[in-house]
């Protein structure tokens, strides 16, 4: 790579920023440890799409369909966020992304199933789906030890 690191697009939250939706972070230590041979790139796609931090709880139903928790429909939101996840992809010549597991935005693979009662279901969320595809190739928290996309 001529002595250049790769720039990585990583969630937000797994860097340390207090973004989720919660308030907290998910600050991840071996995350953290890829600038050592990367440039993060930090994006929350739920602020990108306009949603404040703390805001409520939200999952997928029925495929593409983000509802909070209370019943309220978010989709236009997530995929806004998608969208500029993707523009600031594309901006810093972003291939690979390292997202946070499970969220209704950045999962990838395993999401929760739309019920809140915390159950599980195979399936990524708006902005993993939209970045796999156009190309960029997504991994999860637990999946950095193999950065092989």
């Amino acid at each position: 790579m001529n002595g250049k690191k790769e720039n990585i697009l990583v969630s937000a939250c797994l860097l340390g920023v207090d973004c989720r939706y919660d308030g907290k972070n998910g600050r991840n230590e071996g995350v953290l440890a890829l600038m050592r041979d990367y440039n993060l790139i930090p994006v929350c796609p739920e602020q990108l799409g306009g949603l404040m931090t703390p805001r409520e709880p939200a999952e997928i139903k029925a495929g593409d369909t983000v509802i909070t928790q209370s019943g309220k429909d978010v989709t236009v939101n997530f995929r806004q966020g998608a969208e500029e996840t993707l523009k600031i992809a594309r901006l810093y010549g972003c291939k690979r992304a390292v997202l946070k597991e499970r969220s209704p935005s950045c999962g990838h693979g395993i999401i929760y199933d739309g019920s809140f009662t915390g159950r599980k279901v195979s399936g990524s969320g708006i902005t993993a789906r939209f970045l796999e595809e156009n190309a960029i190739a997504v991994k999860g928290e637990s999946e950095i030890d193999s950065l092989r996309f």
